[in-house]
């Protein structure tokens, strides 16, 4: 059984706990109070056993049972249906962990089936019972608003994480970490997933707000709601500055990347033409050397019959040989600044 909170008040304070929803609604019309009906992780025939009761609508009933809906408020005859998207950070892994929350809001009763954890409505029905009294007794409309606080409220840790990674990431970028990329990849990717879920926010607040004023709800609780409205605008304002922040970081760390490879590549070829230099340098110097070396080799062959062998100025003339080749050689590639 996921059923997590059947309960009814009366005049905003707690005066019954149900056994099973037949009772709750033969209690809540015989008291003239509200019923609060709380389940976690539901199946589909609680769901459905829950519809009949009811009488929710249908159309509703089935987006609830498949899930997986986008944030949004809409009416139904006398029952009012709300989906909510809670987020959580998991800063160790640096993703954004939604849940889903279903409101069905009927003239004496609220009716929440939630997929995840979050939000706690534990808290928040302590909270109500606790210190607003006052609010609970607005009915159906003041758990709907005081849900909608919650969750818009449990967006600010949710920034807060994001706002510590983005501030690790900013650090990165100029420590020259490799590793940064995929961060802010993968970070812009959850900013986006979470303005997805959180963006909606703003038209229901303002559906509500409207919807509030035809039913003539209480103006402190319309009040309420454009607080909420003030909290959704600073989520907004901060997910916004969050996407600006990372695209600049991503063409930040670009630039650094390629002033980086721009740096090793000008290294590089420095070197290479460092290396090209004495190259050059050891090929001349070898060609300058060379030249004796061919014309001593020659005349070292101890052949009999060869010119000049016998001839008495023969000796002088190939030292001459020697000398002339190897500083014609030097200039040439002095002038060719090879040496």
């Amino acid at each position: 059984m996921s059923l997590v909170n059947n309960r009814i008040y009366v005049d905003g304070k707690l005066a019954l706990n149900p056994t099973d929803l037949s009772q709750t609604k033969e209690e809540t019309q015989r008291l003239g109070g509200m019923a609060w009906i709380g389940y976690l992780n539901p199946t589909r025939e609680e769901i459905e056993t829950v519809a009949l009761e009811f009488g929710l609508n249908e159309l509703a009933v089935e987006d609830t049972i498949n899930g997986g809906q986008r944030a949004k408020f809409e009416h139904y005859d006398n029952v009012s249906y709300t989906v909510l998207w809670p987020a959580a950070y998991d800063h160790a892994n640096e993703i954004v962990i939604f849940g889903e929350i279903h409101i069905f809001t009927g003239p004496d009763f609220v009716i929440t089936f939630r997929r995840s954890p979050t939000p706690d409505l534990a808290r928040v029905r302590e909270r109500l019972e606790g210190e607003a009294p006052w609010l609970l007794a607005q009915g159906p409309h003041a758990v709907l608003y005081a849900i909608l606080d919650e969750v818009v409220d449990e967006y600010g840790p949710v920034l807060d994480g994001m706002q510590s990674d983005i501030d690790e990431i900013e650090d990165q970028i100029f420590d020259g970490d490799a590793t940064v990329a995929r961060r802010i990849f993968k970070l812009t990717k959850e900013v986006f997933a979470f303005q997805r879920a959180s963006r909606p926010i703003s038209d229901i607040l303002s559906e509500i707000s409207m919807h509030f004023e035809n039913k003539g709800v209480a103006l402190r609780l319309q009040q309420r709601i454009n607080d909420v409205k003030d909290h959704d605008r600073r989520v907004s304002d901060r997910t916004e500055g969050f996407r600006a922040i990372l695209q600049e970081a991503f063409v930040v760390h670009n630039t650094l990347v390629n002033q980086k490879l721009n740096e090793e590549m000008k290294a590089m070829a420095e070197a290479s033409m460092t290396q090209n230099d004495e190259v050059k340098k050891i090929s001349a110097w070898g060609a300058i050397f060379f030249a004796p070396t061919f014309v001593a080799s020659v005349y070292g062959m101890n052949f009999d019959k060869m010119p000049e062998l016998h001839w008495y100025l023969g000796y002088p003339m190939a030292l001459g040989v020697m000398v002339l080749l190897s500083a014609a050689l030097f200039g040439i590639f002095r002038k060719k600044d090879w040496i």
